[in-house]
């Protein structure tokens, strides 16, 4: 069986964030949120259901899986991207065309700029000699 590796887009929980099991890091690293926000609605679900939702907690936290290692090193540009992506992947992928397009275009204009006949260009070269 061939090596798959781990998805970027998936819910992993966070043992090396977290307190307990890591499902609240998880949720603050496959959102965006801050991790203290998402502890201190976690807590507020706790009061608010009646401890209720401790066994779905238990639960998740036995069945999600750890976060793989190769995720760990992730700067933060990178880890909002996937975010992005995990929020609206259509729009991401709007985003990065619009972004390649426009690099396609200052090369082109540099292009241009460098094939035209230019005599100053030419006079700075000949400078530069």
């Amino acid at each position: 069986m061939a090596y798959q590796p781990p998805s970027r887009t998936r819910f992993y929980r966070d043992k090396r964030n977290g307190k307990v099991m890591g499902i609240c890091a998880g949720i603050a690293d496959y959102t965006g949120f801050d991790i203290s926000l998402v502890r201190i609605t976690m807590i507020a679900a706790v009061f608010l259901s009646s401890g209720s939702i401790l066994p779905v907690y238990f639960i998740a936290g036995w069945l999600v899986p750890e976060q793989p290692r190769e995720l760990e090193g992730t700067d933060v540009q990178e880890r909002e991207f996937w975010q992005s992506v995990r929020r609206s992947p259509a729009r991401t992928a709007r985003d990065i065309r619009l972004r390649l397009k426009d690099i396609d275009r200052r090369l082109a204009d540099v292009e241009s700029y460098v094939t035209t006949e230019n005599r100053s260009l030419a006079r700075e070269i000949e400078q530069l000699r």
